[in-house]
């Protein structure tokens, strides 16, 4: 009885062949159903998936990306929704690579240091520090963030994006939008390795390219106040190979009012004493390089005046230009009147006029760092032929997308080689030619004569004879 009622058990527990048939005849339905055409649609798709996904991936010039992806972006979302999604798209690693060496013939040197290429990222596309490894896969040799402000604010109220469409421009009145200094600290400290090489040559982590951080102040602060910057100057000079003083935004009130020569010896004073007292960085042996960045709205006076303050500061270069608060009168998209800094090809006459006239008032041994309206390779060598060592574009890649760096590097080495000649060389002749000349030195009469080493000779004589006779009269007093 026993053994009938474990057989019996058994049998409630386990499927019956009859309970399992309608399932496995389903099965057997459904596969016989799926045709060749079927399956090879399938194979299809998943292949054209993972090609669009490799091309998207290792190929950032591929037109997937300006002609597919970024108008996806511009008419789904808006200006400041699409630049977040892609700024945690280059923060996740989820952005393409540019795996293609830079040419040789766009490799320079600023400040004795080799650079691979000469484009590189303004700031105001990574406010805080989240994306600089995925910009610098994206063939930047020079990432900026910020502008960082000491204390957290959320800048302007929405919205302060505009695009231009029909003008391949933009307006925004960000207004400063910071997480703080100490949020982004904490991010530019994470990306760095538990343990150095030794071989360090930038704060970047990587050879031939730097690594900046804008400056800016908070909205709160006295207008007149230069504490701001020298707290980032501070903060970031160990973890940074540029620090950027930027005194040109036009949407910070008061701001632009540094560049007033007074204010702006006070403030290039404070930071250049506030850098040279900090350590070499552990990362690099070096301390930081100050870069004064203005406005293209000066008058050719206000340059001329900045420039004299910047020849007696010992600040390291400078980048022109921020935003225009002027409006051209080709400008024919709706939101033209909008407030806020103009960006794009409608500031280029303005930046390269300004970039012109810095570089006949300042010395060859001074960079200037062009910036404004840049979205070709041509567009770069005309600041290359004005007297800029370096170049920076955003609103280019802001419309073109992450295929911007490597289009405009390849623009420039086709260029370059129908000239037969090297971006380096094409600097070097405009910076010789187009830089204020320092006159030598005047000699006054008598100096560096004989006539003078001889009286410097004897005044040394004098001092040491003084100096014995008040040894000896110490000597006899005890």
């Amino acid at each position: 009885m026993a053994a009938l009622r474990q057989a019996a058990h058994r049998s409630l527990l386990r499927p019956s062949k009859l309970y399992n048939y309608p399932r496995n005849l389903s099965t057997r339905v459904a596969t016989a159903s799926r045709s060749p055409i079927t399956t090879g649609l399938y194979a299809t798709a998943l292949l054209l998936s993972t090609g669009l996904f490799a091309v998207y991936y290792f190929d950032p010039r591929s037109a997937i990306h300006k002609y597919v992806i970024m108008p996806v972006l511009r008419h789904t979302l808006d200006a400041e929704a699409s630049h977040k999604i892609a700024v945690k798209v280059l923060r996740g690693g989820l952005g393409p690579k540019d795996h293609t060496p830079d040419d040789e013939k766009l490799v320079l040197e600023i400040w004795g240091q080799r650079i691979s290429n000469p484009v590189g990222l303004a700031a105001g596309f990574d406010k805080d520090g989240e994306a600089v490894d995925g910009l610098l896969d994206l063939g930047f040799s020079w990432v900026e963030i910020g502008s960082v402000t000491p204390n957290p604010q959320p800048g302007n109220p929405k919205p302060r994006v505009f695009r231009l469409p029909e003008d391949n421009a933009v307006i925004n009145r960000y207004g400063f939008p910071s997480q703080g200094h100490a949020t982004v600290l904490s991010r530019v400290r994470a990306r760095l390795p538990t343990f150095l090489t030794g071989h360090e040559t930038s704060a970047s982590l990587r050879e031939g390219s730097l690594l900046a951080v804008n400056l800016g102040k908070n909205k709160e602060s006295p207008a007149d106040s230069i504490d701001d910057f020298v707290a980032g100057v501070k903060t970031f000079g160990p973890y940074s190979d540029v620090l950027v003083v930027n005194v040109s935004s036009p949407n910070t009130p008061g701001l632009r009012g540094l560049q007033n020569k007074d204010s702006l010896e006070a403030l290039l004073t404070g930071v250049t004493q506030a850098r040279d007292i900090l350590p070499p960085s552990y990362l690099t042996s070096r301390r930081p390089r100050l870069v004064l960045k203005i406005a293209p709205d000066l008058t050719q006076s206000q340059i001329e005046d900045i420039a004299d303050v910047i020849k007696s500061s010992g600040i390291d270069g400078v980048i022109v230009s921020n935003t225009t608060i002027q409006r051209p009168s080709h400008l024919i998209s709706d939101f033209q009147a909008e407030t806020g800094g103009l960006s794009g090809p409608p500031i280029k006459p303005y930046s390269l006029a300004a970039v012109k006239t810095l570089r006949a008032n300042l010395p060859a041994t001074i960079p200037i760092i062009g910036c404004g309206g840049i979205s070709t390779g041509e567009d770069a060598l005309e600041y290359a032929r004005a007297g800029a060592t370096m170049v920076q574009v955003y609103t280019s890649f802001s419309y073109d997308g992450v295929g911007t760096c490597r289009k405009i590097k390849d623009q420039i080495v086709e260029t370059l080689q129908k000239e037969g000649t090297t971006w380096a060389e094409v600097v070097k002749k405009a910076v010789n030619e187009l830089s204020l000349k320092e006159e030598p030195r005047k000699v006054k009469p008598g100096e560096g004569s004989v006539k003078q080493l001889i009286e410097e000779a004897e005044h040394l004589h004098e001092l040491l004879d003084q100096l014995g006779t008040k040894m000896d009269s110490i000597d006899n007093s005890k």
